[in-house]
Protein backbone atom coordinates (compact mmCIF):
# COMPACT_ATOMS: atom_id res chain seq x y z
CA UNK A 1 0.00 0.00 0.00
CA UNK A 2 2.75 2.42 0.89
CA UNK A 3 4.18 1.58 -2.69
CA UNK A 4 1.01 2.24 -4.36
CA UNK A 5 0.46 5.27 -2.41
CA UNK A 6 3.86 6.58 -3.70
CA UNK A 7 2.94 5.65 -7.24
CA UNK A 8 -0.48 7.81 -6.74
CA UNK A 9 1.23 10.49 -5.20
CA UNK A 10 3.79 10.81 -8.32
CA UNK A 11 0.28 10.15 -10.66
CA UNK A 12 -0.80 12.84 -8.82
CA UNK A 13 2.36 15.03 -9.47
CA UNK A 14 3.16 14.64 -13.12
CA UNK A 15 -1.07 15.17 -13.76
CA UNK A 16 -0.40 18.45 -11.64
CA UNK A 17 2.65 19.29 -13.61
CA UNK A 18 0.76 18.69 -16.83
CA UNK A 19 -2.08 20.80 -15.79
CA UNK A 20 -0.20 23.48 -15.11
CA UNK A 21 1.12 23.19 -18.61
CA UNK A 22 -2.19 23.21 -20.33
CA UNK A 23 -2.89 26.35 -18.24
CA UNK A 24 0.54 27.88 -19.29
CA UNK A 25 -0.29 26.81 -22.95
CA UNK A 26 -4.04 28.01 -22.44
CA UNK A 27 -2.70 31.33 -21.25
CA UNK A 28 -0.38 31.38 -24.63
CA UNK A 29 -3.60 30.54 -26.45
CA UNK A 30 -5.82 33.28 -25.06
CA UNK A 31 -2.85 35.80 -25.49
CA UNK A 32 -2.53 34.57 -29.31
CA UNK A 33 -6.21 34.88 -29.62
CA UNK A 34 -6.06 38.82 -28.25
CA UNK A 35 -3.35 39.36 -30.61
CA UNK A 36 -5.04 37.85 -33.09
CA UNK A 37 -8.39 39.77 -32.41
CA UNK A 38 -6.67 42.70 -32.19
CA UNK A 39 -4.93 42.09 -35.51
CA UNK A 40 -8.31 41.52 -36.90
CA UNK A 41 -9.68 45.00 -35.74
CA UNK A 42 -6.82 46.18 -37.05
CA UNK A 43 -7.38 44.86 -40.76
CA UNK A 44 -11.17 45.70 -40.36
CA UNK A 45 -10.26 49.29 -39.52
CA UNK A 46 -7.87 48.84 -42.79
CA UNK A 47 -10.60 47.26 -44.64
CA UNK A 48 -12.86 50.49 -43.97
CA UNK A 49 -10.26 52.94 -44.54
CA UNK A 50 -9.60 51.26 -47.93
CA UNK A 51 -13.59 51.07 -48.75
CA UNK A 52 -13.45 55.13 -48.32
CA UNK A 53 -10.23 55.49 -50.26
CA UNK A 54 -12.18 53.81 -53.15
CA UNK A 55 -15.19 55.86 -52.51
CA UNK A 56 -13.14 58.63 -52.65
CA UNK A 57 -11.74 57.79 -56.04
CA UNK A 58 -14.78 56.60 -57.68
CA UNK A 59 -16.05 60.47 -56.75
CA UNK A 60 -12.83 61.69 -57.85
CA UNK A 61 -13.13 59.09 -61.00
CA UNK A 62 -16.94 60.78 -61.29
CA UNK A 63 -15.61 64.07 -61.07
CA UNK A 64 -13.40 64.02 -63.69
CA UNK A 65 -15.25 62.19 -66.19
CA UNK A 66 -17.60 64.50 -65.78
CA UNK A 67 -14.80 67.29 -66.21
CA UNK A 68 -13.40 65.90 -69.35
CA UNK A 69 -17.35 65.63 -70.74
CA UNK A 70 -17.77 69.41 -69.94
CA UNK A 71 -13.75 69.57 -71.66
CA UNK A 72 -15.47 68.00 -74.59
CA UNK A 73 -18.18 69.96 -75.12
CA UNK A 74 -15.84 72.81 -74.40
CA UNK A 75 -13.85 71.98 -77.34
CA UNK A 76 -16.62 71.32 -79.37
CA UNK A 77 -17.82 74.84 -78.78
CA UNK A 78 -14.50 76.51 -79.35
CA UNK A 79 -14.08 74.35 -82.51
CA UNK A 80 -17.37 75.77 -83.55
CA UNK A 81 -16.63 79.15 -82.87
CA UNK A 82 -13.31 78.85 -84.77
CA UNK A 83 -15.07 77.67 -87.65
CA UNK A 84 -17.15 80.59 -87.48
CA UNK A 85 -14.01 82.93 -87.45
CA UNK A 86 -12.74 80.91 -90.39
CA UNK A 87 -15.87 81.69 -92.33
CA UNK A 88 -16.20 85.44 -91.17
CA UNK A 89 -12.39 85.77 -91.71
CA UNK A 90 -12.67 84.28 -95.64
CA UNK A 91 -15.88 86.52 -95.81
CA UNK A 92 -13.82 89.46 -94.52
CA UNK A 93 -11.09 88.88 -96.89
CA UNK A 94 -13.45 88.50 -99.38
CA UNK A 95 -14.85 91.64 -98.73
CA UNK A 96 -11.56 93.09 -98.54
CA UNK A 97 -10.28 92.08 -101.88
CA UNK A 98 -13.45 93.84 -103.52
CA UNK A 99 -13.07 96.82 -102.03
CA UNK A 100 -9.59 96.86 -102.59
CA UNK A 101 -10.11 95.84 -106.30
CA UNK A 102 -12.59 98.46 -106.54
CA UNK A 103 -10.25 101.04 -105.12
CA UNK A 104 -7.69 99.84 -107.47
CA UNK A 105 -10.53 100.04 -110.51
CA UNK A 106 -11.28 103.53 -109.15
CA UNK A 107 -7.23 104.72 -108.93
CA UNK A 108 -6.79 103.47 -112.43
CA UNK A 109 -9.63 105.35 -113.68
CA UNK A 110 -8.67 108.48 -112.16
CA UNK A 111 -5.17 108.01 -113.58
CA UNK A 112 -6.41 107.25 -116.84
CA UNK A 113 -8.36 111.09 -117.21
CA UNK A 114 -5.16 112.88 -115.86
CA UNK A 115 -2.03 110.92 -117.52
CA UNK A 116 -2.13 112.62 -120.72
CA UNK A 117 -2.49 116.12 -119.65
CA UNK A 118 0.61 115.30 -116.98
CA UNK A 119 2.82 113.17 -119.45
CA UNK A 120 2.31 116.06 -121.91
CA UNK A 121 2.70 119.01 -119.21
CA UNK A 122 5.87 117.46 -117.54
CA UNK A 123 7.54 114.84 -119.94
CA UNK A 124 6.38 116.35 -123.45
CA UNK A 125 4.50 113.44 -124.65
CA UNK A 126 1.41 114.05 -126.77
CA UNK A 127 -1.27 111.29 -126.07
CA UNK A 128 -2.60 110.25 -129.33
CA UNK A 129 -4.63 107.19 -128.45
CA UNK A 130 -6.71 107.58 -125.16
CA UNK A 131 -4.83 105.42 -122.37
CA UNK A 132 -6.43 102.04 -121.50
CA UNK A 133 -6.56 98.49 -119.87
CA UNK A 134 -5.51 96.00 -122.59
CA UNK A 135 -4.77 92.83 -122.77
CA UNK A 136 -2.11 91.77 -125.47
CA UNK A 137 0.20 88.79 -126.08
CA UNK A 138 -1.72 87.30 -123.12
CA UNK A 139 -1.08 90.13 -120.53
CA UNK A 140 -3.31 92.58 -118.44
CA UNK A 141 -1.44 95.83 -118.70
CA UNK A 142 -3.26 98.66 -116.46
CA UNK A 143 -2.01 101.38 -118.49
CA UNK A 144 -1.73 101.21 -122.71
CA UNK A 145 -1.73 103.58 -125.05
CA UNK A 146 0.35 105.93 -127.78
CA UNK A 147 1.76 108.79 -127.71
CA UNK A 148 3.88 111.70 -129.87
CA UNK A 149 7.19 113.19 -128.87
CA UNK A 150 9.92 115.00 -131.17
CA UNK A 151 7.62 113.50 -133.77
CA UNK A 152 8.35 109.72 -132.93
CA UNK A 153 5.32 107.67 -131.96
CA UNK A 154 6.08 105.49 -128.13
CA UNK A 155 3.81 103.19 -126.60
CA UNK A 156 3.03 103.73 -123.29
CA UNK A 157 2.99 100.62 -121.04
CA UNK A 158 2.53 101.50 -117.13
CA UNK A 159 1.42 99.60 -114.14
CA UNK A 160 -0.34 100.65 -111.10
CA UNK A 161 0.64 99.58 -107.31
CA UNK A 162 -0.61 101.34 -104.02
CA UNK A 163 2.44 101.93 -102.98
CA UNK A 164 6.06 101.56 -104.49
CA UNK A 165 9.00 101.38 -101.93
CA UNK A 166 12.65 99.72 -101.37
CA UNK A 167 11.12 96.36 -99.87
CA UNK A 168 12.01 92.99 -101.11
CA UNK A 169 9.23 93.05 -103.20
CA UNK A 170 10.76 95.90 -105.13
CA UNK A 171 12.39 93.69 -108.03
CA UNK A 172 9.19 91.72 -108.79
CA UNK A 173 7.63 95.01 -109.66
CA UNK A 174 10.21 95.87 -111.89
CA UNK A 175 10.73 92.53 -113.69
CA UNK A 176 6.19 92.59 -113.66
CA UNK A 177 6.47 95.58 -115.80
CA UNK A 178 9.33 94.03 -118.03
CA UNK A 179 6.87 91.26 -118.80
CA UNK A 180 4.11 93.52 -119.97
CA UNK A 181 6.82 95.43 -121.82
CA UNK A 182 8.10 91.84 -123.29
CA UNK A 183 4.59 91.30 -124.45
CA UNK A 184 4.15 94.66 -126.28
CA UNK A 185 7.41 94.47 -128.02
CA UNK A 186 6.09 90.45 -129.10
CA UNK A 187 3.19 91.38 -130.76
CA UNK A 188 4.25 95.22 -131.87
CA UNK A 189 7.82 94.26 -132.59
CA UNK A 190 10.86 96.47 -131.09
CA UNK A 191 9.03 99.39 -130.94
CA UNK A 192 10.34 102.23 -128.65
CA UNK A 193 8.37 102.23 -125.22
CA UNK A 194 7.51 104.64 -122.26
CA UNK A 195 7.32 102.67 -119.36
CA UNK A 196 5.33 104.06 -116.53
CA UNK A 197 4.48 103.47 -112.67
CA UNK A 198 1.56 105.09 -111.83
CA UNK A 199 1.03 105.10 -107.45
CA UNK A 200 -0.28 107.03 -104.69
CA UNK A 201 3.12 107.43 -103.01
CA UNK A 202 6.90 106.62 -103.93
CA UNK A 203 9.94 106.69 -101.87
CA UNK A 204 12.74 108.36 -103.06
CA UNK A 205 14.84 105.48 -102.96
CA UNK A 206 12.58 103.75 -105.33
CA UNK A 207 12.01 106.48 -107.15
CA UNK A 208 15.89 107.08 -108.05
CA UNK A 209 16.09 103.30 -108.93
CA UNK A 210 13.16 103.65 -111.38
CA UNK A 211 14.52 106.17 -113.21
CA UNK A 212 17.93 104.85 -113.67
CA UNK A 213 15.94 102.11 -115.57
CA UNK A 214 14.42 104.63 -117.59
CA UNK A 215 10.54 104.44 -115.63
CA UNK A 216 8.55 107.48 -115.13
CA UNK A 217 7.12 107.24 -111.38
CA UNK A 218 3.49 109.04 -111.46
CA UNK A 219 2.20 109.38 -108.00
CA UNK A 220 -1.24 111.00 -107.77
CA UNK A 221 -0.74 114.01 -106.13
CA UNK A 222 1.02 115.23 -109.17
CA UNK A 223 -2.51 115.51 -110.75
Amino acid sequence: MAEAQKHTELRVEEISKTQNELAEAQKRTEVRMGELAEAQKRTEVRMEELAEAQKRTELRVEELSKSQNELAEAQKRTEEEVRKLAIGLNDTRVHLGGLSRSFGYAFENEAYRNLPKLLYDRYGYEVKERVVRAEVGGKEINFFGKAIKNGKEIYIVGESKVRLDEGQWRSEVFEYLQEKINAIREVYGDVPILPILVTHFATQGFIKEATQKGIIVIQSYEW
